[in-house]
């Protein structure tokens, strides 16, 4: 299983803000909010991880992570994002960082309460979703469900309401999805949509959805990026780390504090 992180963009409902630094860059109570989408992955076992940037910010992304998990048995790798062209393009993107095997997909600005950890670890084939009850499912790409709790549709940003289950940034996917991104063809928006990729699972009967129940936060405007670092504490999301992560935190915090001390002699 091989891992990717989407954190290009402009986020642009976070001006001013982000005129000077990327969203995922941004803190959510006491680290980076990148580091939550790492510990995703990470505490499921998963040691390679792409991550996705845009041109801007792409030596801020290097400064941080270019080399705090050397020693750590974490490797990162960066692609550098041009021009935005919807969440599937990450999967042509990294088609050769995937070489063929399954990989786990989420975007930089999303932090799970729950634990996903075992849903990745046994993933087998096909693709596997999950989905958040929300009150404004009309934001989302959905998922409706027959009365067994089948998925049966998913749909992007509906105009009419069809379900109140919202999927999140969270994609696990087998080796067929770099050639399946491919052949989309774009959306009126000019984006090939990451809605598509779970239609064609969900045709070939492939796709699980699961459900969470905790707390799920994307911190793309104000109000909600201070939601994410209340939540964070006041539920002890920051608690739930994989110890390897806070290690390489701390070990990068004293090099800097070294380096800091330096400069000042």
């Amino acid at each position: 299983m091989k891992g990717i992180v989407l954190a290009g963009g402009t986020a642009t409902r976070l001006f001013p803000l982000t005129a000077t630094t990327s969203k995922q860059l941004l803190p959510v109570y006491d680290r980076q909010m990148i580091f939550y989408p790492l510990n995703t992955l990470i505490k499921a076992g998963i040691k390679e991880i792409l991550v996705i940037v845009a041109p801007d910010h792409s030596g801020q992304f290097l400064n941080l992570l270019g080399s705090i998990f050397k020693n750590h048995g974490i490797s990162l790798f960066f692609e550098v994002q041009k021009i935005p062209r919807g969440l599937a393009d990450a999967f042509i993107l990294g088609e050769n960082f995937i070489a063929g095997d399954n990989v786990a997909m989420i975007l930089g600005d999303n932090i799970y309460e729950d634990d996903l950890s075992e849903s990745i670890k046994n993933f087998k084939s096909g693709g596997t979703v999950f989905a958040k009850k929300v009150k404004d499912p009309e934001r989302f790409g959905i998922v409706e469900f027959d009365k067994d709790g089948k998925a049966i549709r998913v749909v992007e940003k509906p105009k009419k309401f069809i379900s109140d289950y919202a999927l999140t940034g969270l994609y696990v996917y087998d080796s067929r999805v770099s050639e399946i991104a491919k052949s989309l063809t774009p959306s009126d928006r000019g984006e090939i949509e990451i809605t598509d990729i779970n239609k064609k699972y969900l045709e070939m009967g492939e796709l699980n959805v699961q459900k969470i129940e905790g707390e799920w936060l994307d911190a793309g405007t104000f109000d909600s990026l201070l939601e994410a670092g209340n939540v964070v504490k006041e539920k002890e999301i920051y608690k739930n780390f994989d110890p390897l992560i806070d290690k390489a935190i701390a070990d990068f915090n004293e090099e800097l504090k070294i380096i800091a001390k330096k400069r000042l002699l």
